[in-house]
């Protein structure tokens, strides 16, 4: 069940890029297997990560070898560091040198380029289960850090199933978007490995130069990305960027905004690239469903269906299933990919899987008559205003659902507007600006409040005596496209 045991590619192009330097999978399986030697009794190592060659061989060869990791974010704060090495008593520490201080009775064990590897000499007073592999961190409800348990088993199955929803192929090419130490990020690392395909590691923001130079040089075919990712992308005028080797990318990590699906379902449908949404947890490993691209626009907003393997029901308060359609519930999730459980401290190590199977998400949803699974807000985001039960993220989905229906009327404005020599086009809560030209290329600005446009007659009057007849009229069947 090991998804590193047997390491290779078919594509013999397949390669993994890291600070100007190409490694093959020969050589990541030869850097990985170092490790193997500082495997005694099965400790527990905490890897500091970033996004590197070094990092990579070391967290592969750790699995390999059997260890149990504790992946760990390089902006993590020292004092939390700290703690974490006082709660969890680490055998190894992996970490860049000199991010973190170091304790007096550490020794260094192994120096990989800026990575250094030290034996703790902690006292181990504690067991590790047999079936724990890998430990992500997450947040408890006090916000104190604490480790999602995942197994071999875990890992396995839905490193499995993402290969097989998203078609992943050898000779694609990953680029890192997300810190390594995120479940997400770390998903996208390990699925493009276990199908031998390309990876491009880099800690480069999306707003650097040097990120798009690696999609370009390296012809970059997918790439994965949170809300703000895409929130970003948007700014950055994504639909004017070259990507003509990009086959498809991923959104996962929170809810993306009604007027940004909607944009990059045009967007993404114009430059024939998949854009794939998807829903999980760190809990599950971390992925529960996928949206398929060709549905986006059918069901937007929707998370899809379970991924292959994975069951998706709906609860009640009084924990009974939910078998019609459309009405809203708890949504439970059961497949192989659900973790074992938490670990607070080094005691909760020894601990099996508390899970059996079953994830309570803790999101609330409803299911179509298709099939389709929509979450409409949090079990914890709920007021009670004069005995109604009314829900924050309902109320937010709402707002951001006109802010859609808003995107999709500039969009239809904007495309008319060229017909009519269009030069400029703005709109905000205190005006609808429109400068259009004559045929003596005259530029010829319309000026109008939101609250004025919807007095159509009014407007007309307005703009058939500004400037130019024709024009006017034009502007005002224009803006009455908006409102």
């Amino acid at each position: 069940m090991n998804i590193f045991q047997n390491l290779a590619s078919s594509n013999s192009e397949s390669f993994l890029y890291s600070n100007g330097r190409e490694y093959s999978y020969n050589q990541l399986v030869h850097d990985a297997d170092v490790f193997s030697v500082f495997n005694e009794n099965r400790p527990l190592v905490f890897i500091v990560t970033t996004n590197s060659y070094n990092c990579l061989a070391g967290y592969i060869g750790f699995l390999r070898a059997n260890t149990v990791v504790a992946l760990i974010n390089d902006s993590t704060h020292e004092s939390m560091f700290n703690d974490l090495i006082k709660r969890f008593k680490p055998s190894l520490v992996y970490q860049p040198q000199n991010i973190f201080s170091v304790n007096n009775n550490w020794k260094q064990r192994l120096k990989v380029g800026e990575y250094v590897l030290y034996e703790t000499h902690i006292k181990i007073d504690y067991v590790i289960n047999d079936d724990l592999s890998l430990l992500l961190m997450t947040s408890g409800s006090t916000g104190s850090p604490e480790f999602v348990r995942l197994s071999h088993l875990n890992i396995y199955s839905n490193t499995k199933a993402i290969c097989n929803y998203l078609n992943i192929r050898d000779n694609d090419k990953a680029i890192t978007t997300l810190p390594m130490s995120y479940s997400y990020g770390i998903s996208i690392i390990n699925t493009h490995l276990f199908m031998g395909a390309s990876l491009i590691l880099t800690d480069s923001s999306i707003v650097e130069k040097s990120f798009w130079e690696l999609i370009t040089n390296y012809e970059v075919t997918t790439f994965g990305g949170v809300p703000y990712t895409y929130e970003i992308l948007k700014k950055l005028n994504f639909e004017k960027i070259e990507l003509p080797f990009l086959r498809y990318v991923t959104q996962a990590g929170g809810k993306l905004n009604f007027w940004l699906l909607d944009y990059y379902y045009r967007v993404c449908n114009e430059k024939q690239i998949d854009f794939i949404v998807m829903y999980g947890q760190t809990e599950a490993s971390p992925r529960m469903s996928y949206l398929p691209s060709k549905m986006l626009k059918k069901k937007l907003g929707s998370i899809g269906g379970p991924i292959p393997g994975g069951k998706f029901y709906l609860i009640d308060e009084s924990n009974q299933i939910i078998n019609d359609p459309d009405l809203e519930g708890e949504l439970v999730y059961e497949g192989d990919n659900v973790c074992l459980g938490y670990a607070r401290n080094c005691n909760d190590l020894e601990s099996g899987d508390s899970n059996k199977g079953v994830l309570k998400t803790g999101d609330i949803a409803k299911v179509d008559s298709d099939g389709f699974c929509y979450i409409t807000g949090r079990k914890k985001r709920f007021l009670k205003l004069f005995g109604n039960r009314v829900s924050l993220d309902q109320i937010e989905q709402k707002i951001n659902k006109q802010r859609s229906i808003l995107s999709k009327k500039i969009h239809k404005l904007e495309k008319a507007l060229k017909d009519y020599g269009f030069l400029s086009f703005s709109y905000s809560d205190e005006q609808i600006k429109i400068e259009l030209k004559n045929n003596d290329e005259k530029e010829l600005m319309y000026v109008i409040t939101p609250k004025e446009a919807h007095k159509k007659s009014l407007m007309l009057e307005k703009f058939r005596h500004e400037n130019n007849d024709r024009l006017g009229v034009i502007a005002c069947v224009l803006i009455c496209m908006l409102v």
